[in-house]
């Protein structure tokens, strides 16, 4: 099954929702704000995509703590702070990818 990651306020995270319900593809929504990842959802995320890829630096969280100008480690950073992620990130089975991503959501249409 198709598991959409991100969060209700993210309009990318909505626009994949959307595409979903409106073709019947079957996903379960994780809502960063309701829960967090365990360290084996983001030990298989990190080893699919690069850490520091995956921070969103137009986020208002980025910019408010000044990440712009500091050195941190992007995956305790986006493991303490998940308000760094960009979302949606699109998971099934052993792939996974950052974005909404169309071509990738098509995939996991059921054609009856």
């Amino acid at each position: 099954m198709l598991q959409i990651i991100g969060t209700r306020k993210c309009a990318e995270t909505r626009k994949a929702l959307r595409f979903c319900k409106e073709r019947s593809i079957e996903h379960q929504f994780v809502d960063l704000n309701e829960r967090r990842l365990s360290d084996g959802e983001w030990k298989k995320i990190f080893q699919a995509l690069d850490p520091h890829a995956l921070i969103d630096d137009t986020s208002s969280y980025y910019v408010k703590q000044g990440y712009a100008w500091r050195e941190y480690n992007s995956q305790e950073e986006l493991q303490l702070h998940p308000e760094l992620l960009k979302t949606p990130i699109l998971k099934s089975k052993s792939t996974i990818r950052s974005g909404f991503d169309t071509d990738y959501l098509e995939t996991h249409r059921v054609h009856a």
